[in-house]
């Protein structure tokens, strides 16, 4: 049963004991390596066994050396293998590799507690993908969004409370602190472990796999498989383009609070608080901004907020005057600080925007058998990501940038990628300028998109009331749209590049022009057979009245040549707007005399049940589509 909102989730056994196996396993993994890097660097003779200035960097290293190494073969076990006999063997590993650590502690012997590391980095790389492979299969297409939202949130909550838990121990218990860590990472592992007890049963995407356990050749033909659908293959990109980004940011807020604002331990810990939160509340607010569907249109905002605030970030760091070992009381009254808190919650909140619909695509549109695939190749390249960001954040500072100036140029690295991703892929662009539109100008509610086909060929047909309908059908459809349009409306300014990136096909009456009549016909049988949505307007003309027209007979001569199903569609609420052709041609009236119902002026879009092919004829689905319309226009 579908959760009307992604609390609910939270109390549905299908996804409640994941999100608590995923958060205790990542409060686990930073209790642990926070308490030992700790250890480590103030206690180099007894705890670290090498420079403490090394030891942080070492401790990173060895729990990120297992995504790429292994990564491959983990997305493989999880399609091969029944994900809640996966997930329970992941978290027996778990309690074992504690045990080690416990071990490591109590003899005070770093070289287990260093492997402890390396072994916690390898659970998590088996988890990641059986984790998102493991939603779409439990969450329908309403809910993968909130889904990610609430694991995404839960994942940053967790590694603050992690870390933050780690320094509690070490300041507290004094000499018993290593024990006290123990004790509690072995308990949290136990408590993970009765959470994958209830995970439901999920079955294998791919059980006759046969494993290839050479992760070089593996990585590779998954980025293959990715490449088959450009969003899917740069939603990776996108991905792990964020961890380089945020890795920057996270790796650089201890010299950075130190040295540019003079601040101590605390001030640290404040700033990773307000990053993560910034982050989970970004993942959380995805939810309601999508509108309960996987809305790739907020990626591009994300990226613009991301760029805007780091660059902001660089001018509140230049006009903060250094304090001397400040406390956080003592940063928070000092001038320009809260422009500085703001400016990183807003990053990461932006980050949080960004990072959602992306996992949510990746699960919604790969190949049911190689999600986990998938996924793991994606970890294997935000691994790789990460270390290039710290090699170049390392080689950049040690040339002589600042701190504020190596966000300054993250910003603008930032806008540069996500246009030349957005550039590959313009679907994203054009989704972010329907998100944009309907919610700015509108406020659009849909009723029966579960009606639309999340995969195979339909013909979507809908009444034609202004020149934005198919911006805002695009909008609200969870899947791409092939819309077929009259030539002189695909030629109007501006919306000519919209339409193009978009695919659509235009079309003439074949008294004007029979030859561009046969090659739309081509073009709409050469889409209905990949699989993709084709809309079309049969009216045939936008109306001038605000009475729907009769059909033409097209719709019935494609599904003749393409017997696919015909879902009738209606939009309300349009007529009257400025885009529409009430007392006059569209757009000859000064906007305020054509904004008759007012900005946010509420616009319905009704999807209607299937009609056969046999049954589309232009009568039935005008009457149709009149009556999901009903009286208001």
């Amino acid at each position: 049963m579908s959760a009307s909102s992604q609390f609910e989730l939270l109390r549905q056994r299908r996804f409640a004991p994941l999100f608590w196996v995923q958060f205790l396993g990542a409060a686990n993994d930073n209790v642990f390596k926070f308490a030992f890097t700790l250890l480590a660097t103030y206690s180099a003779s007894s705890w670290g066994g090498v420079d403490p200035k090394l030891a942080g960097f070492l401790i990173g290293g060895l729990f990120i050396a297992p995504f790429m190494l292994f990564s491959a073969t983990s997305g493989q076990l999880a399609d091969r293998l029944e994900k809640s006999y996966f997930i329970r063997r992941v978290k027996d590993a778990e309690i074992v590799v504690m045990l080690i650590g416990a071990a490591g502690f109590f003899l005070q012997w770093p070289p287990l507690l260093y492997l402890t590391v390396f072994l916690l980095g390898l659970q998590s790389t088996v988890f990641g993908p059986v984790k998102y492979s493991y939603l779409p299969q439990h969450l329908d297409t309403h809910e993968i969004t909130g889904g990610n939202g609430m694991v995404e949130m839960g994942t940053f909550v967790a590694i603050l409370l992690g870390t933050i838990g780690g320094g509690l121990l070490i300041n507290q218990f004094g000499a018993q602190a290593a024990n006290a860590t123990a004790i509690v990472g072995l308990a949290i592992a136990v408590l993970g472990r009765v959470a994958a007890h209830f995970v439901p049963l999920s079955p294998a995407a791919d059980p006759a796999l046969r494993i290839n356990w050479n992760p070089f050749t593996e990585t590779w033909a998954n980025l293959k498989i990715a490449r088959v659908s450009p969003a899917v293959f740069n939603s990776i990109l996108g991905i792990s383009w964020l961890w380089f980004f945020g890795s920057i940011f996270l790796t650089s807020f201890t010299p950075y609070a130190r040295e540019n604002l003079g601040g101590d331990e605390g001030v640290v810990t404040f700033l990773l608080a307000v990053f993560s939160v910034g982050i989970g509340l970004g993942s959380l607010v995805t939810e309601r901004l999508s509108g309960r569907k996987v809305e790739i249109g907020l990626v591009p905002l994300g990226s613009i907020g991301m760029t805007l605030f780091a660059v902001d970030l660089y001018f509140a760091s230049a006009g903060f005057a250094p304090m001397q070992s400040a406390t956080l009381g003592g940063f928070l009254v000092h001038d320009g600080a809260w422009r500085i808190v703001f400016d990183l919650a807003a990053l990461a909140f932006f980050g949080g925007l960004y990072s959602v619909p992306l996992y949510a695509l990746i699960q919604s549109r790969a190949e049911r058998t190689h999600v986990a695939r998938i996924v793991a190749a994606n970890n294997i390249l935000n691994a790789i990501f990460m270390v290039v960001a710290s090699v170049l954040a390392g080689s950049l500072l040690a040339a002589g940038l600042t701190i504020p100036q190596l966000f300054l140029l993250t910003g603008i690295l930032n806008a540069a990628v996500a246009l030349y991703i957005y550039r590959l892929v313009p679907e994203f662009l054009l989704r972010f300028v329907a998100w944009v539109l309907a919610h700015s100008l509108y406020r659009i509610r849909t009723r029966g998109a579960e009606r639309i086909p999340e995969q195979g060929p339909a013909v979507l047909v809908c009444n034609h009331v202004s020149f934005v309908d198919a911006v805002l059908i695009m909008g609200e459809s969870p899947r791409p749209i092939r819309f077929v349009m009259d030539h002189r409306i695909f030629r109007i300014p501006l919306l000519n590049w919209f339409f193009r990136n978009a695919k659509a096909i235009a079309i003439a009456p074949a008294k004007e022009d029979p030859g561009m009549l046969e090659r739309a016909n081509e073009r709409i049988d050469a889409a209905l057979a990949d699989g993709d949505l084709v809309c079309i307007f049969p009216e045939g003309r936008i109306t001038d009245t605000g009475e729907l027209y009769p059909f033409k007979p097209g719709v019935r001569r494609i599904v003749e040549r393409s017997p696919v199903p015909v879902i009738p569609m209606a939009l309300r609420g349009l007529w009257g707007s400025f885009f529409s052709r009430f007392g006059g041609a569209a757009f000859s009236r000064p906007v305020d005399a054509r904004l008759r119902r007012g900005l946010r002026s509420k616009v319905e879009l009704l999807v209607g049940e299937p009609v056969p092919p046999a049954a589309a004829t232009p009568e039935a689905l005008t009457q149709r589509v009149a009556e999901l319309r009903g009286d208001e226009r």
